[in-house]
């Protein structure tokens, strides 16, 4: 599992930690069911403390993108049922971006066309 994290980014490492692991599912290097690397395993990997790896565990667990079980550890395991929930949490973070974008001049044309794209390559479609 490859997992980048930048160390200097302002950014939360256990979040850089939990955006990876969504990215990989949402581009299906990670699939329903996979087991995680131990909290020991990734923290050695990636050399991070292991408290970090066990805190974004946590959270993705928390958010429905990861199951932990005593003898499985952490697998993948999107809970995709709760279809308002989600859209929710999602709108939270998206009204701060929209805003962001609004601000710096973007149009609404320039977003869904961001968007399409992304979601283009979440599943492999190339546009030119």
């Amino acid at each position: 599992m490859l997992i980048e994290i930048d160390f200097s980014s302002d950014e939360a490492i256990y979040q850089q930690l939990c955006n990876q692991i969504i990215l990989g599912i949402a581009t299906s290097r990670l699939t329903d069911g996979e087991v995680l690397p131990s909290v020991r395993q990734m923290a050695d990997e990636i050399g991070i403390n292991m408290h970090t790896v066990n805190k974004a565990y946590t959270v993705l667990r928390q958010e429905g993108f990861v199951k932990v079980d005593r003898r499985r550890g952490a697998f993948i395991s999107v809970d995709d049922r709760n279809r308002e929930r989600a859209l929710r949490m999602v709108e939270k973070d998206l009204r701060v971006l929209l805003a962001e974008a609004r601000c710096r001049g973007l149009s609404k044309k320039d977003m869904l066309l961001l968007v399409d794209r992304i979601y283009d390559e979440y599943d492999g479609v190339t546009r030119e």
